[in-house]
């Protein structure tokens, strides 16, 4: 059979008439992720143990990223996606798929697959593959940034088999409310809303703790809520000399705010819509991809997952930029 030659699942379901949401989505998110540069950064890491090894033939890297992919966005474990692509014809064909030829690669081979990434840190390559990407293709403005944090709730459980709570998260109290987990801080382009770094701290850690490690080195202006009262300060501390020539425009505080003069709270407006941006990237994360609660372990392997994550959130406002000027 040739492997271009259309299925009779295939035909049965180009003649539907309407497609799925879910199918729409990774018509997207195929069309825009840049494939063959995501292979390229994993490549040299996947196959540096294999040379001399017995056993199976190694799943192509294509598709074992794009299996691991769809266990990202749609929040699943590693064996939930491979029952979910074998019930769904979106997912098949989004993994490009024959069971005629090949079956799904099995929740092991993801499992090693996802340690691989976690090992080597790949999250923050393939981010930062992307970065490059967008810079060459002129989609993001240098010179600003926005940074903001989220609270991410860990299981506070200990029924499990270790008996205890995850050592590496910690408790926080935000308003009236206790959490427990870890905090998601990112650096957000200001001018593209594109998410251009990201890191993760114990949810009991400060905003400012991470300012040093989400600033870029060209960055004139950092904008910021609250939160992060005191960082014009940051540029005199221990590893903050990269911030010497960056100015902060942090928002005041809501119960100074109506005491300011009427210039002065135009232009805090005028802020504050700079900083929605980091908001959008926040929501697509939580809401389309269904991150609201830690999915491992430890801090490292959730860094990995969220890298991969705002990555995708990147490529899922790149698809949708470029579907509105279609």
């Amino acid at each position: 059979m040739d492997a271009n030659q259309p299925s009779f699942t295939d035909v049965e379901y180009g003649n539907r008439r309407r497609v799925s949401r879910r199918e729409a989505f990774l018509e997207q998110m195929d069309a825009v992720v840049p494939w063959a540069e995501w292979v390229g950064v994993i490549e040299p890491f996947y196959f540096q143990d294999r040379p001399g090894k017995r056993g199976r033939k190694a799943k192509p890297i294509e598709t074992m990223l794009r299996m691991y992919l769809l266990q990202v966005w749609f929040s699943l474990s590693d064996e939930g996606v491979e029952e979910a692509i074998y019930d769904s014809y979106a997912m098949r064909r989004f993994m490009g798929l024959d069971f005629a030829r090949e079956q799904v690669p099995d929740a092991t081979t993801l499992l090693h697959f996802r340690h691989l990434l976690e090992e080597h840190r790949l999250g923050a390559a393939l981010l930062a593959a992307q970065g490059e990407i967008f810079e060459r293709e002129g989609w993001v403005m240098r010179g600003g940034s926005i940074v903001d944090a989220t609270i991410i709730a860990a299981p506070s459980s200990t029924k499990n088999a270790a008996g205890e709570r995850d050592r590496e998260m910690r408790q926080t109290k935000k308003g009236n409310q206790w959490y427990f987990g870890m905090k998601a801080h990112i650096g957000v382009d200001a001018g593209s809303g594109y998410v251009h770094a990201v890191t993760v701290s114990g949810a009991n850690a400060t905003d400012l703790s991470q300012v040093p490690e989400l600033v870029r080195d060209d960055d004139e202006v950092v904008y910021a809520d609250a939160g992060y009262q005191g960082a014009h300060a940051l540029a005199g501390k221990e590893g903050g000399a990269a911030l010497a020539g960056v100015e902060f425009k942090v928002a005041t505080r809501k119960s100074r705010l109506a005491g300011l003069p009427a210039f002065d709270r135009v232009l805090q407006s005028r802020q504050a819509g700079i900083r929605a941006k980091v908001e959008h990237p926040f929501l697509i994360v939580k809401r389309d991809f269904g991150f609201v609660r830690t999915r491992y372990r430890g801090l490292a392997k959730n860094r990995n997952h969220l890298n991969v994550l705002f990555a995708s959130a990147n490529w899922l406002m790149r698809a949708r930029a470029v579907a509105l000027m279609g």
